[in-house]
């Protein structure tokens, strides 16, 4: 693999079209190394506060409310791609201004009633701002697609600098997060276009497991119920 190999696959052609000299690429991947350490640092804020607000539920003996956290940055290409579909131009500025979703961090709920709680939760917290929330539970998508999300801002400061990061945070419950999961594999590694007898089977899927997930919920209530 030669080098122009490599910046390829780390910065799209439409970031690297003007590094013809050295300089300019020591300086854009410096710049961009820079501002993937700030969402890399609002990812694990956001994560430390769900790992306290879950200890504290195991201190206070109720039921945690979550199961497991995950986190992840989008990679330039997708970044690219998605400016590009918008319209917008590719650039570091437009990325910062323009998208909301280039932290996410997901979290996995054991029940509905625990992303509400995990919602509130972080809603009480002074240095976290909701921009949007998008409620697909409550409203689920035509595919079947439910979740929760929420896109909040928080401040992350460096040594001399203070820098307000958008997170996009996906709240779901365990069967919510595998159905997701499977047709999120569905969608993008079959290049051919999925027929409709398949999309009325996924949404099929879809709301079974949204009847299971009310069932559960149910059968916990009248267990706790008996404490």
């Amino acid at each position: 693999m030669t080098s122009s190999d490599i910046i390829s696959e780390t910065l799209p052609a439409s970031m690297t079209n003007k590094l013809s000299v050295p300089g300019d690429f020591y300086k854009m991947a410096f710049q961009f190394q820079q501002i993937m350490m700030i969402y890399e640092s609002a990812i694990k804020q956001i994560e430390t506060k769900l790992d306290i607000l879950n200890k504290e539920s195991s201190v206070n003996r109720t039921r945690n409310p979550i199961s497991t956290v995950k986190s992840r940055i989008k990679s330039p290409e997708s970044i690219a791609k998605k400016l590009e579909k918008k319209g917008l131009p590719v650039n570091f500025d437009s990325m910062m201004e323009n998208l909301n979703d280039i932290a996410g961090v997901r979290v996995i709920c054991p029940y509905i009633s625990d992303i509400y709680s995990v919602r509130d939760m972080l809603l009480k917290q002074p240095d976290l701002t909701l921009i949007r929330q998008n409620d697909y539970i409550d409203k689920p998508k035509e595919s079947g697609y439910r979740s929760l999300h929420l896109v909040m801002e928080i401040p992350v400061y460096l040594s001399k600098t203070e820098h307000n990061v958008r997170v996009e945070i996906q709240l779901r419950t365990i069967a919510m997060d595998f159905w997701a999961s499977l047709e999120h594999q569905l969608r993008y590694k079959n290049s051919a276009k999925v027929p409709d007898s398949v999309r009325r089977e996924l949404f099929r899927v879809a709301e079974t497991i949204a009847m299971t997930d009310r069932e559960m919920e149910e059968i916990a209530i009248e267990l706790q119920a008996l404490d």
